[in-house]
C-alpha cells in the first residue's frame, strides 16, 4: 500500500465491514484474523494501492448525501429500536463522508401512514431511500416513483423480490417460518393442536414479513402429510380487551392444543396471557430479541424465539450504498442474516455476543 495519510484505519475497516482492530491486526501480521476479514481488509488495501484516494475525492467533493429511511415508530425497547440504533451508527461512522441519514417513521398497523411518509419523501428528493416494506402494494407503488426518478433505494427486514432494488439485508423470511414449525413439530406427537396467531392491520391484512413466515411454516406441515391441526385466530394491535376475549374462546373450545406461534415480535403478549390461565404447558414460539420477549423466556413462558440482528442490517444497508455511490464498489443484493434460534438454556450466552 503507498503511504497515504488521508487513509485512516478507520477508513479502511469502514470500507472493509470490519473492525479497526481486525485492519491493524492484518497491517502489522499479528493476531488472529478470520479468513474472511484478512480477505476483506486485503481487497481494499489493493483497490487503494491502485486507484485514486477515494476519501480524499469524497471530501473534495463536497456532495452532500441525503439518505432516507422509512421505518415503523416504535417505544423504548421495541424492535424497531434495534433497527433505529443500527442506523444511527452507520450516520455516525459514515459522516465524515458528507453523508446524512434521515429518518421517517410511519404506523406499523395504518397503511394510510406509510402512504403519507412516503409521500413526504418523494418531495424532498433524496440520494438513497432505505424502506422497511411492511405494507407490500404500496411499497411497490413508493418504488415505482423512486425507480423512475433514479432514485436508489434498499430493503430492510423483509423483501420485496420484482422491483429493482441495490440490496436488502434481513431474515429468509420464509425460511424461518419453515423453521419455526419444524421446531414445535419436532417437540410434538403426530396430530397435535397449534394455534396460529396472526395480527390484522389497517389498510392490508398482513406485513409483508409476517406474511412470509406464515407460508414457510405452512409449506413445512404440508410436507408433513398434515400430520398437525391448525386453529387460526386473528387479533388486533390496539383492543388488548377483545383479544383477550377471543384467546379465551379459543382456549375453551380447544383445552388440548399443545403448541402456539405468532409471526411477529410481541410473543410476550400471548406469554402474558398464557401465564395468567395456567397454560405454561403450550409451547410458544415467537420472534425477535424484545426485552419482554427475553424476560418471559427466562421465566419459561415462552419455548422459542427466532432473533435476525436488526441492528446490523440497518448498519450494513447505508454502507452498502455508500459502497455504491460514494466508493463506487461493487455490492451483493440479497444478504440474508443467520436465523438464530434461542432457548431458555441459551439466550444468556447469545445476549452476551450478539453483536
Amino acid at each position: 500500500m503507498k503511504k497515504n495519510d488521508k487513509i485512516r484505519i478507520k477508513d479502511i475497516a469502514v470500507m472493509a465491514g470490519v473492525s479497526e482492530g481486525t485492519v491493524d491486526r492484518v497491517l502489522h501480521n499479528r493476531g488472529e484474523v478470520s479468513q474472511k476479514s484478512r480477505e476483506a481488509v486485503e481487497k481494499v488495501l489493493h483497490e487503494i494501492d491502485y486507484s485514486p484516494n477515494i476519501l480524499a475525492r469524497s471530501l473534495a467533493s463536497r456532495k452532500q448525501y441525503r439518505f432516507i429511511c422509512i421505518i415503523p415508530s416504535h417505544n423504548p425497547g421495541d424492535y424497531w429500536q434495534s433497527v433505529d440504533s443500527g442506523f444511527d451508527q452507520a450516520s455516525k461512522e459514515f459522516s465524515h463522508y458528507h453523508v446524512d441519514v434521515e429518518k421517517r417513521y410511519f404506523n406499523q398497523y395504518d397503511q394510510h401512514s406509510f402512504t403519507a411518509v412516503s409521500n413526504t419523501v418523494l418531495e424532498d428528493t433524496p440520494d438513497a431511500v432505505f424502506i422497511a416494506p411492511i405494507f407490500r402494494q404500496e411499497t411497490i407503488r413508493l418504488t415505482d416513483e423512486l425507480h423512475k426518478r433514479n432514485i436508489p433505494f434498499s430493503f430492510i427486514d423483509s423483501l420485496i423480490e420484482e422491483v429493482p432494488f441495490l440490496t436488502y439485508y434481513g431474515q429468509h423470511s420464509s425460511q424461518s417460518g419453515y423453521i419455526g414449525a419444524k421446531l414445535l413439530a419436532d417437540s410434538l406427537p403426530f396430530n397435535s393442536k397449534m394455534l396460529v396467531i396472526r395480527l390484522k392491520r389497517k389498510g392490508e391484512s398482513y406485513s409483508n414479513q409476517t406474511e412470509s413466515r406464515y407460508q414457510g411454516f405452512v409449506k413445512y406441515l404440508n410436507e408433513q402429510k398434515n400430520s398437525y391441526k391448525l386453529i387460526s385466530v386473528e387479533l388486533t394491535d390496539d383492543n388488548e380487551e377483545a383479544n383477550r376475549l377471543i384467546l379465551h374462546h379459543t382456549f375453551e373450545n380447544h383445552p388440548d392444543l399443545k403448541a402456539a406461534i405468532t409471526f411477529n415480535s410481541k410473543v410476550f403478549r400471548l406469554a402474558k396471557f398464557f401465564t395468567a390461565i395456567n397454560r405454561q404447558d403450550v409451547l410458544l414460539l415467537g420472534y425477535d430479541l424484545l426485552q419482554e420477549n427475553i424476560d418471559y423466556m427466562k421465566k419459561g413462558a415462552i419455548s422459542y424465539l427466532i432473533a435476525q440482528r436488526p441492528e446490523k442490517q440497518a448498519y450494513f444497508t447505508v454502507r452498502d450504498m455508500c459502497n455504491e455511490l460514494i466508493f463506487h464498489k461493487e455490492v451483493q443484493k440479497i444478504n440474508y442474516m443467520p436465523i438464530d434460534i434461542l432457548m431458555k438454556e441459551n439466550i444468556e450466552y447469545y445476549m452476551d455476543f450478539r453483536d
